[in-house]
This record gives C-alpha cells, structure tokens and sequence, in this order.
C-alpha cells in the first residue's frame, strides 16, 4: 500500500498533519513515535534472543536526552 506514495503524496500527508496538529504539537508526536518504534524494537529482539541464545548481539549503552 505504502509502495506508491512516493514524494508529493508524502509532502501531503506531512502538510495535513501540520495542519491538524499545529506545530507545537508536531515534536511531541515524533518524540512518542520514536519511542514507540524504539520499546518495539527491544521487544523483537528479546524475543529473537530467547528463540536462538546463539545469536545474542551484544548490548550497546543507549543516551537519553
């Protein structure tokens, strides 16, 4: 679904939610986004890791600002 998007129909999609959530709001948004898509990353690998314990790739140290 998302193959055909493409630039314009993305500069769409971002113009329509400046336009519903302001740009106030717009930083918060990514900022729970990311951190969403980051918790659902970790979970993915602690399930691979538990699946296959010979594949463990070593913890890096996250910062957080």
């Amino acid at each position: 679904m998302l193959q055909n998007i493409g630039i314009p129909g993305l500069i769409l999609v971002l113009v329509i939610a400046l336009i519903i959530f302001g740009p106030s709001k717009l930083p918060e948004l990514g900022r729970a986004i990311g951190s969403t898509l980051k918790e659902f990353k970790k979970s993915t690998r602690e399930l691979v890791s538990d699946e296959d314990p010979s594949k463990v790739q070593p913890k890096k140290e996250e910062k957080t600002i």
